[in-house]
């Protein structure tokens, strides 16, 4: 299948954006091994803050919504057991090959709160947290938006601690997030 020149520059850089951060991806090097023409990679992304914008777009598709949030869903047979299943998908993602961190957590540490990378990756990171909420609702659980942060900490801590090379962070995180869903009941 041969991909358009856009598809071919947000394939690559999903790869590189995701392994190597934003600042250590130049747009030269995504254009070479996009195989495109600088001006075919400006016509389709003005700056290369564009395009870590359109990669972030596409890592909520790929990995907020399709891998987290409909794995977990498959997983679990309601909202209770579908919140713990988040952390099955993450056991599963830190042992394989692919695992290769959040890039809504790197790319905010990356490049701070008050940039704007930084900030879409905090919106980012609360769509994440609204899915969280929406179950914790949906299982009944008490005061859902307090639950949803307090969760998130599990997640973004299981794959902080992944990276550090445990790869049982997703079951360590899964026991303490069973004594959280038993707080608030």
């Amino acid at each position: 299948m041969v991909l358009d020149a856009r598809s071919r520059i947000l394939a690559t850089s999903y790869d590189l954006f995701a392994q190597r951060g934003v600042r250590a991806v130049g747009v030269d090097e995504v254009i070479a091994r996009s195989a495109v023409a600088k001006s075919t990679f400006y016509r389709h992304f003005p700056s290369k803050n564009a395009l870590v914008m359109a990669f972030l777009a596409r890592r909520e598709q790929q990995w907020t919504l399709a891998f987290i949030a409909a794995g977990s869903e498959r997983r679990g047979s309601t909202p209770e057991a579908q919140l713990l299943a988040i952390f099955d998908v993450f056991d599963e993602w830190f042992a394989s090959e692919a695992f290769d961190g959040c890039s809504f957590i790197n790319i905010l540490l990356e490049m701070g709160p008050d940039h704007e990378l930084g900030l879409a990756s905090i919106d980012y990171l609360a769509n994440i947290r609204e899915i969280v909420r929406e179950r914790a609702a949906r299982a009944g659980l008490r005061d859902p938006e307090s639950f949803s942060r307090s969760w998130h900490i599990l997640m973004k801590g299981s794959i902080v601690a992944a990276a550090e090379g445990d790869i049982r962070a997703a079951q360590r995180a899964k026991a303490m997030a069973r004594s959280l869903i038993d707080q608030f009941r």
